[in-house]
């Protein structure tokens, strides 16, 4: 479940879509994006962009079914290399997208690919597809980027929920995540309660939010060690500090890093 408001994740997508927008306002649109290598920051915006689009014409037409991609209008992006026209559609598409989400409230019956299956999810998927892909603008751009607390520490939750879904629906990288006795702590030293727990059985792997001895420790600020769990920089940059078996952590980022 969602852990913050329907209307709050809708006015984050609008939000960060903007930061997205002045982050790559006059950059170079074929520049390489170092997190996402075969990505140019054109290639980017049209991702997240397309994404908007796809995510509220599912909901705009409550659609039972997944949606194949050339069905969604527009989703492509403008032709040409006009960046103005890129920035148009990517505001555009943003906007529209969260006036369908606004306009079916939190719980709409609509497809989805996950475990709810309502339009609350795409509002919160939507919310942090953009803040994760915002970062990757931000490190190709030097840009600065931050996170309110609230919102980072559900990018983290979220994240850990489709990694658990996606164990159990037989991914053969999240089906790896087990192996009795060992455990990973997250710990943000900078915003109280920020802390989880992720415990591997014998059989899969369960988390929750916990203070708790760990095999391996990350530490350090919310939003960096938003960006090491999400694998937009190394456990040891950001002012993160690594404690215990480092091996078990890169295990964990490198079997969770098919979404």
């Amino acid at each position: 479940m969602s852990s913050l408001a329907h209307d709050r994740y809708c006015d984050e997508i609008l939000f960060q879509t903007d930061a997205l927008r002045a982050a790559v306002k006059g950059a170079d649109l074929s520049a390489r994006v170092p997190t996402c290598p075969d990505w140019s920051l054109r290639d980017l915006v049209v991702h997240v962009g397309g994404a908007h689009r796809w995510a509220g014409e599912i909901v705009r037409t409550r659609a039972a079914a997944g949606i194949p991609d050339e069905e969604v209008p527009d989703a492509e992006g403008p032709g040409g290399d006009d960046p103005g026209a890129l920035d148009a559609w990517l505001a555009e598409g943003a906007a529209e997208t969260v006036a369908a989400l606004r306009e079916a409230g939190p719980d709409t019956a609509v497809w989805t690919w996950a475990w709810e299956r309502r339009s609350a999810f795409w509002a919160r998927r939507m919310a942090h597809e953009t803040v994760v892909h915002r970062a990757d603008a931000a490190l190709a751009t030097g840009t600065v980027y931050e996170v309110v607390p609230d919102l980072a520490a559900d990018t983290i939750d979220e994240w850990l929920q489709i990694v658990a879904f996606s164990q159990a629906e037989g991914d053969p990288e999240a089906a790896e995540l087990r192996g009795g006795g060992r455990s990973l702590h997250l710990h943000a030293t900078d915003v109280p309660g920020a802390e989880w727990l992720i415990e591997f059985g014998e059989k899969d792997f369960t988390w929750r939010r916990a203070h708790e001895k760990a095999t391996v420790a990350l530490r350090g600020p919310l939003t960096e060690l938003m960006l090491a769990f999400n694998r937009r920089q190394k456990p040891d940059e950001g002012g993160l500090e690594v404690l215990g078996d480092r091996d078990l952590l890169d295990f964990w980022l490198d079997r969770s890093s098919f979404g």
